[in-house]
């Protein structure tokens, strides 16, 4: 590919010294190799970069965080689009609303909103980019209080296909371009343009109150559980938390808005009652508190392999038994159990124009994970705890599947039969009459984008048009 010339922006190709840094992904278990990067510089750039990658009939993916977990948002043989250099924060306090840049990692925008005593829901995972979580929905722990993060998204600059070889930005919200807004709030990852701004509706907070509860061992697992999923949905709307389990020990985490410690802790004690938790409360501003939660990356496992899934109904003792088994033998002490609590305001909470995200009446979201090997240490295709942690997942996956109902974009089930349906419910066929009004082509396309043909999402045309 014979890019530096002609594609606009940074443009980093193999044999360059920071090819490798430039590619890399947060999960290490999938490595690209693309035949150039171009990290935009501006609006401009984007549709430059589209235009020449349909010119040359070359396929792309867009990448903001790196945190695709399937690798999607990469390519081997192709151009990787990257907006992570697009950083901008503007603010109307009196309008509450803030246009940021697409390159913001959630930890950037948190800090950001955060010294002007504001706040929008983002995901808990600071370097994410906000712009990938919010397209594929986004909860984390303020979203019981303030909804998803795609219900407080207000407008989008995003850059689409034109014609036979073009590219176009234009600016959707609820008078313009109404339907693709609706499509891009929890199914906008990469299949319908490059988006880069966005405007979202921003909450005053500035204080809020975190706290940790620690169970050692498993012996405690059942009734926390069930405690926890009993009360969690159905707390007080300023409270959101949630419930990680690992082989060792059980942490549930806590935030709550406008509570003081002593509410917070009160709030809790259906869980907190059961055994003896080591609980640790705190009071302070959000962007504080979200900053010390963060762990380095160059701490965090190399190797990550996930399962999403929704929980409509409680969980019966004998799916709290699967996770207590699954847990127990565990192939490292990284692979856990994750659980985020729904309800609040979020069955409500769908914003003026819609939202395709399907999953509002959960009572909370579930993600069983393993996490394996070290950063600059052995490659997870010569790791022997690769096969062992992938087939974990899958049974574990398995053994819940009776009990769960759904999937969440952002973790995406790969392989799984019927995602579409999994991911957007009944939505599914109006989402394809927006692809085909807006990228008929198919030009922004991954592994598991919205096809515009019905029926066509797992037989991909080869070119882009």
């Amino acid at each position: 590919m014979s890019a530096r010339d002609e594609l606009p922006g940074r443009v980093v190709r193999p044999g360059d010294e920071e090819y490798d840094t430039a590619r890399a992904s947060w999960n290490l278990l999938v490595i690209r190799e693309p035949s150039a990067i171009v990290f935009v510089q501006a609006v401009q750039d984007v549709v430059d970069a589209v235009g020449w990658a349909r010119r040359n009939d070359v396929a792309f993916r867009v990448r903001s965080g790196r945190h695709s977990l399937e690798g999607w948002s990469s390519l081997d043989g192709g151009l990787v689009i990257d907006v992570s250099e697009l950083k901008s924060v503007a603010l109307d306090p009196d309008a509450r609303t803030a246009t940021v840049g697409a390159g913001l990692t959630q930890l950037e925008a948190v800090t950001a909103l955060g010294a002007a005593g504001f706040a929008t829901p983002t995901g808990t995972e600071g370097s994410v980019g906000l712009a990938g979580a919010t397209l594929g929905g986004g909860f984390g722990l303020l979203t019981r209080a303030f909804g998803l993060a795609s219900d407080n998204l207000l407008s989008v600059e995003i850059v689409t296909a034109a014609g036979i070889g073009g590219a176009e930005a234009i600016t959707v919200d609820v008078t313009r371009h109404a339907d693709l807004l609706w499509a891009l709030r929890g199914a906008g990852n990469g299949g319908f343009g490059v988006v880069t701004a966005l405007t979202y509706r921003i909450h005053p907070v500035p204080r809020a109150v975190y706290l940790t509860a620690h169970w050692t061992g498993l012996g405690d697992l059942d009734r926390v559980f069930e405690a926890w999923q009993r009360s969690a949905p159905t707390a007080d709307v300023r409270l959101t938390s949630q419930l990680e389990i690992h082989r060792d020990d059980i942490t549930m985490i806590a935030v709550s808005v406008r509570a003081s410690v002593g509410e917070t802790l009160g709030l809790l004690q259906p869980v907190l009652s059961i055994g003896h938790p080591e609980v640790s409360a705190v009071e302070g501003d959000w962007a504080g508190i979200y900053g010390g939660f963060q762990i380095p990356t160059p701490e965090e496992a190399a190797n990550w392999k996930f399962a999403s899934q929704f929980v409509t109904t409680p969980l019966p003792p004998e799916a709290i038994d699967v996770i207590a088994s699954f847990m127990a033998s565990a192939p490292t002490s990284e692979c856990n159990y994750f659980a985020n609590a729904f309800g609040g305001v979020v069955p409500t909470s769908e914003p003026p124009g819609g939202s395709v995200f399907a999953h509002r009446s959960a009572l909370f979201y579930a993600e069983p994970g393993a996490g394996w090997g070290r950063r600059g240490g052995v490659p997870a295709r010569d790791d022997p705890l690769t096969p062992e942690c992938l087939r974990w997942v899958a049974a574990f996956e398995d053994a819940l599947s009776p009990f769960v109902q759904g999937a969440y974009v952002n973790v995406p089930n790969a392989g799984a039969a019927g995602w579409q349906h999994s991911y957007w419910g009944s939505n599914v066929e109006r989402l394809r009459q927006v692809k085909a009004a807006y990228d008929p082509y198919d030009v922004f396309r991954h592994p598991q984008s919205v096809s515009p043909e019905p029926g066509g999402d797992d037989h991909r045309a080869s070119a882009t048009p």
